[in-house]
C-alpha cells in the first residue's frame, strides 16, 4: 500500500492533454482526502428574489428639497375669517335661560355687544343677538322666542358641546361706538432636523480576495460588482432611509413630559404621520368597497368617500389631491369606482400633470373626480413591503394636497410660496448636508488610520415641514 503524501497513490493517474472524462484520469472522492473531484458550479449572477427593493420616491412625487442654515424651521399658517366656538355650554336647569357659557374669557372677548349668533345644540337651532358678556358667559335675545328653551327640554340637564358662530350684527338707528376689533389669528408652526448616519465597513483581507457578481441595479441597469456590493446596497438602503425618517419620525422635546429618548437629548422631529395625526384628518378603518342593504346589495363605499369629502369641505380643502394608498385599500378605491358605471363622475382633468393623462399613468397614477374635487390614486410600496409598514399594516394611505401653500417665513420675514410638503436640509457654504459621504481607513488609498479596513460613511440632516396639514387625511386601520 502506498504511504500517504510521497504521490504513489496517484501512480494510477493518467494525465491527458485535454479536458476529458477518461477512466484513468479523474480523483475519486478518497484520493488525497479530496472531498469534491472538481470546483462547484457558481452561478455569477444574483437572484433577484425580491425585485425592486426600494421604497423611495414619495417625498420626490409631491414634495421638494430645500437648504436651511438654522437648528429649527419656523412658518405661520393663517387662522379662520369667521369666528366659532365648539365648547360652549347652555345652563338647561330652569326655564327662560338666556346666556351662553364660553370655554373662556378669552373666546367671549372675541364676540362684540349686538353680533347676531347661531346657537345649536345637536339639530336644534336658536339664533340670537349678544345683548351683554360678563367673563365667558354671553347674554344673549333670541329672536323669535323669550328664550333659549329651543335648544331642549327645561329641566334637563345642562346642555354641553353647544356650538356658536357669530353671522352678522344688528345696531339701531344712530348707534354709537359699535364692533368689536379682533386681530388676524395665525397660528407658528416649527420643525427640527435630525441627523441620520450609516456607514459600510470591509476589511483589506476581504477587499484583497477579489470576487465578481453580475447584478441588476434598483434603478434597471446591470452589470458586475466587486466586494463594493455591499456597500452599493448599503448607499441604497441609507437613501430609502431618508425618505422614511421623514415619514416616520416622532417629535420628542415637549417641555415636562419627555420621553425616555427626548430625556437623552435625542429630541426626533416631526414626521408625516405625526404631523397628521395632531395637525390633520385621521379616517379609520376605510371600506370603500362596502355593500349594504338588502338582496341585491348597493355599494355604500361610496359613502365613506363622501365622509371624508365633507370634512375636507371643512378645511377649506385644495381641489387636487394626491392618494397614496396600500394594495388592498387601491383595490378597495378600484370596486367602488367600478360599481358607479364608468366613465365616473365625467373623468379628470389631470391638470396636476400638466393636463397629460399619459404623463399620470407613466407615473402610476390613475385619476378619477369627486364633487369639486380632482384625486390622483397609486400605490403606496411602503405601506406594502413586508419590511416596513407592510409588516404592521395600521397605515392604509394617505391623501396629500398637490400644488403650494402660501406661508410666512419667520426667518426671511416674508410670504413665501412652498409645496405642502417639502424636506428641509442643513447646508451653507462651508458645508452641504444633504447627503455627504466620505471613505476612512487604510485600504484602496485612504490612509486616515492605522486600521486595516475601508469605512464608508454617510451622513444626512433634514426635516420635513407638512404645512397646511389639516388638509392632509390619514387613512387608519384600528384592528
Amino acid at each position: 500500500m502506498a504511504l500517504a503524501g510521497t504521490g504513489a497513490e496517484l501512480n494510477h493517474l493518467t494525465p491527458r492533454p485535454v479536458k476529458g472524462l477518461f477512466g484513468d484520469n479523474y480523483l475519486s472522492l478518497t484520493d488525497l482526502d479530496f472531498t469534491q473531484q472538481f470546483l462547484p458550479e457558481v452561478y455569477e449572477k444574483e437572484v433577484e428574489r425580491y425585485g425592486n427593493r426600494t421604497i423611495g420616491g414619495f417625498l420626490r412625487m409631491v414634495g421638494a428639497e430645500m437648504p436651511m442654515a438654522s437648528d429649527r424651521v419656523v412658518w405661520s399658517e393663517q387662522g379662520r375669517l369667521h369666528i366659532a366656538f365648539e365648547d360652549a355650554a347652555v345652563a338647561n336647569s330652569t326655564a327662560g335661560q338666556t346666556t351662553v357659557t364660553l370655554a373662556s374669557e378669552a373666546d367671549a372677548n372675541l364676540v362684540a355687544d349686538g353680533a347676531t349668533i347661531v346657537i345649536a345644540s345637536g339639530v336644534n337651532v336658536v339664533k340670537a343677538r349678544v345683548t351683554s358678556k360678563s367673563g365667558a358667559v354671553l347674554t344673549v335675545a333670541p329672536y323669535g322666542a323669550a328664550d333659549l328653551d329651543g335648544l331642549g327640554s327645561a329641566g334637563s340637564a345642562d346642555l354641553t358641546g353647544v356650538k356658536v358662530f357669530i353671522y352678522g350684527s344688528e345696531y339701531k338707528k344712530g348707534s354709537g361706538d359699535v364692533g368689536n376689533s379682533v386681530d388676524a389669528k395665525f397660528t407658528k408652526f416649527e420643525n427640527k432636523p435630525i441627523i441620520l448616519r450609516d456607514k459600510y465597513n470591509v476589511n483589506g483581507s476581504d477587499v484583497a480576495q477579489i470576487g465578481w457578481v453580475e447584478v441588476t441595479t434598483e434603478a434597471g441597469t446591470s452589470g458586475y460588482l466587486w466586494y463594493l456590493k455591499s456597500e452599493h446596497e448599503a448607499r441604497l438602503r441609507f437613501e430609502d432611509q431618508l425618505e422614511m425618517a421623514m415619514v416616520e419620525a416622532e417629535l420628542d422635546d415637549t417641555a415636562g413630559s419627555l420621553g425616555a429618548a427626548g430625556t437623552a437629548g435625542y429630541n426626533g422631529s416631526e414626521g408625516l404621520f405625526a404631523a397628521i395625526e395632531s395637525r390633520g384628518i385621521v379616517y379609520n378603518d376605510a371600506d370603500f368597497d362596502a355593500v349594504g342593504g338588502t338582496a341585491p346589495f348597493a355599494p355604500t363605499g361610496l359613502g365613506e368617500f363622501d365622509s371624508i369629502l365633507a370634512e375636507l369641505d371643512k378645511q377649506g380643502a385644495i381641489e387636487e389631491n394626491m392618494i397614496f394608498v396600500n394594495r388592498a385599500t387601491a383595490l378597495s378605491i378600484d370596486n367602488m369606482l367600478a360599481s358607479q358605471n364608468a366613465p365616473y363622475g365625467g373623468g379628470t382633468s389631470y391638470g396636476v400633470f400638466e393636463n397629460s393623462e399619459d404623463m399620470a399613468l407613466n407615473l402610476g397614477f390613475n385619476g378619477f373626480r369627486r364633487g369639486s374635487y380632482d384625486f390622483y390614486k397609486t400605490d403606496w410600496k411602503y405601506l406594502n413591503d413586508s419590511t416596513t409598514r407592510g409588516l404592521v399594516g395600521d397605515i392604509e394611505g394617505t391623501i396629500v394636497p398637490a400644488g403650494v401653500s402660501t406661508v410666512y417665513d419667520e426667518q426671511l420675514g416674508k410670504n413665501i410660496q412652498r409645496p405642502f410638503l417639502h424636506v428641509r436640509y442643513r447646508a451653507s457654504e462651508a458645508d452641504d448636508r444633504k447627503m455627504k459621504s466620505w471613505i476612512t481607513g487604510s485600504v484602496g488609498g485612504n490612509y486616515t488610520s492605522a486600521n486595516d479596513e475601508m469605512n464608508v460613511h454617510f451622513l444626512s440632516e433634514r426635516c420635513l415641514c407638512v404645512q397646511g396639514a389639516n388638509n392632509f387625511v390619514l387613512l387608519k386601520a384600528t384592528s
